[in-house]
């Protein structure tokens, strides 16, 4: 299946170190992600990459067995080709 390049932000309760180490362990384990950024203070995960955005989600949650929220779903174009939208912060 041919997916698009989409950058999205989810909302997740990072209470503790643990936490942040499960998060970040499923996230290295999705081969579709192309780079992702983790902010604790706000409980928000940025995650860039060709795939769709409701499997991501679907899968973060199986993984990490937390509740996951979309905020944002941008659609941008990969960081190779020029142009698209930067990296959301």
């Amino acid at each position: 299946m041919d997916y698009r390049f989409y950058c999205m932000m989810l909302r997740m309760n990072i209470d503790c170190n643990g936490c942040y180490q499960k998060i970040r362990r499923a996230l290295l384990q999705m081969q579709e992600l192309e780079s992702y950024q983790i902010d604790r203070k706000h409980g928000r995960v940025s995650v860039c990459g060709a795939f769709s955005p409701q499997d991501v989600a679907i899968k973060i949650r199986k993984r990490t067995n937390r509740r996951v929220e979309i905020l944002e779903v941008r659609e941008a174009s990969p960081a190779g080709e020029g142009g698209g939208a930067g990296p959301m912060l």
